[in-house]
């Protein structure tokens, strides 16, 4: 079960009905894309499409409805809304006053080129540059995609040896995976440890998410980089193809995705590049996560399946991995101490300064539980609970043990002379709505930062003497 609290991985659907009408229908000028969004619709829904995809007159409303059996309607509906949604339909009244469904044509068009051939190459072969020299079979491909993907989960969990460029480690911290603060590295959030949780198809998708949000304000065209990445879906795996004919956004687009590993491109400068499976299983969403258990069982992934089930929790508060992945054994980082490392195991310590760290860095307690949980040895499955209750009690224990307390920046005024000074300033302060704390007896107050400038010009207009 997927932590869904702050992170929420919408499908490819979700996204596109949030884009502006005129951004739809340019997309669907262009056949991949219509491909990519007719093969993720509902088995219902195509069958509409498929129907309705070589009528050039509209369709009464009531003559689609006879499709379906009464006790189907709710489906029905269901599909009348993703199409209405997605703009691959439109409402049109017919002679005598009746409604029918209409396919939008540009998408009906393309789609029809799609499906039965015809219309421009989507991309251009590597073929007409010629053999390749440093040709990269399949599993090299695989190779390198994981690589890649984990140099960016290594930097969100702190490891020294990951290095991303500026631009990568700043859409980590406008996503809210990351937080920088002035003069420190960035480190991770609770929505990257959320993040982290997930299967390699749901980040990959949720982060190309968060990128497509700032194409725009980077100068690139959305419809063009939404286009290819759909044209990348339907590429074919260890094939080579070439960048002739691309626009200069295209070209930075396709080096953001050699840094995410979803192209290979032995050089900057290279005129040829390889998709990778992360790319080709990308326009799918989060649907996609079996599609790429290949790729993950020959990496260790974050969700491989090789590290499923690798962590031993005792009542004294030691952990052992039984991994040798180092991204594993940097998640457990986050919240533990290590105290050995051998050459398939790890020994940590769940202590009190450890997890309150790791809660001051945004992770909660219940995040760290179902870490723990999820991961747990075959051997911990077989007890119920499967984590020793002393653990999950305690762990929760130290998050409420530190939100007992609650920090509040403050200017703190004290010393009146009268009892009359102190109630005319604290009056002030309350009426502006800066007031933090008071203690009457003791003629002592504190004020927000931002109410304190306005609160201290008060009190030298006042005759009464400052203290």
């Amino acid at each position: 079960m997927k932590l869904r609290v702050q992170l929420q991985c919408k499908n490819l659907h979700e996204y596109l009905r949030e884009l502006s009408p005129d951004i739809l229908d340019r997309l669907y000028n262009h056949p991949a894309t219509c491909l990519a969004v007719y093969r993720e619709l509902p088995s219902l829904a195509k069958n509409y499409v498929m129907r309705m995809l070589f009528l050039d007159q509209p369709l009464p409303q009531a003559a689609l409805a006879l499709w379906v059996k009464v006790d189907s309607q709710k489906d029905h509906d269901e599909c009348v809304s993703v199409l209405a949604g997605l703009r691959l339909w439109h409402s049109q009244q017919l002679q005598g006053g009746l409604q029918g469904y209409i396919l939008n044509p540009v998408f009906k068009d393309n789609l029809r080129i799609a499906l039965l051939g015809g219309g421009k190459a989507w991309a251009d072969e590597g073929s007409t540059l010629g053999p390749d020299r440093h040709a990269r079979d399949i599993e090299s491909l695989d190779r390198y995609a994981m690589e890649r993907w984990e140099v960016i989960l290594h930097f969100m969990v702190g490891s020294p040896c990951a290095a991303v460029s500026q631009d990568l480690a700043q859409l980590l911290v406008q996503a809210g995976l990351m937080k920088s603060e002035a003069g420190e590295a960035p480190y991770i959030t609770s929505a990257g440890f959320q993040f982290l949780l997930l299967d390699t198809a749901s980040q990959l998708w949720y982060f190309t998410l968060q990128y497509l949000k700032t194409a725009q304000t980077r100068g690139m065209d959305l419809v063009e980089i939404l286009s290819f990445l759909f044209q990348l879906s339907f590429s074919t795996l260890g094939r080579d193809y070439s960048v002739e004919g691309m626009s200069d956004s295209l070209l930075t687009f396709l080096q953001h995705l050699r840094e995410f590993g979803l192209v290979f491109q032995r050089k900057r400068k290279s005129r040829r590049y390889y998709p990778t499976r992360l790319a080709i299983t990308l326009a799918a969403g989060v649907t996609t996560s079996s599609s790429l258990s290949s790729l993950s069982s020959s990496s260790s992934s974050i969700s491989g399946a090789g590290d499923a089930g690798f962590i031993v929790v005792e009542t004294n508060y030691r952990i052992y991995a039984y991994t040798d992945s180092e991204l594993q054994i940097a998640l457990v980082a986050l919240f533990s101490e290590m105290l050995y490392r051998f050459p398939n195991v790890v020994v940590a310590h769940v202590t009190r300064e450890s997890v309150q760290q790791a809660i001051a860095n945004g992770i909660t307690a219940q995040q760290i539980i179902h870490f723990l949980r999820t991961r747990a040895h075959p051997i911990m499955l077989k007890q119920t609970p499967v984590l020793p209750p002393t653990i999950t009690d305690q762990i929760q224990l130290w998050e409420l043990e530190r939100d007992r307390l609650q920090f509040t920046e403050g200017v703190l005024y004290n010393q009146f002379l009268s009892q009359a000074d102190f109630e005319v300033l604290r009056d002030r302060a309350q009426g502006l709505g800066c007031l933090v704390w008071q203690d009457v007896a003791h003629r002592v107050m504190v004020v927000s930062p931002h109410g304190h400038s306005e609160v201290k010009r008060f009190w030298k207009r006042q005759k009464t003497p400052h203290t």
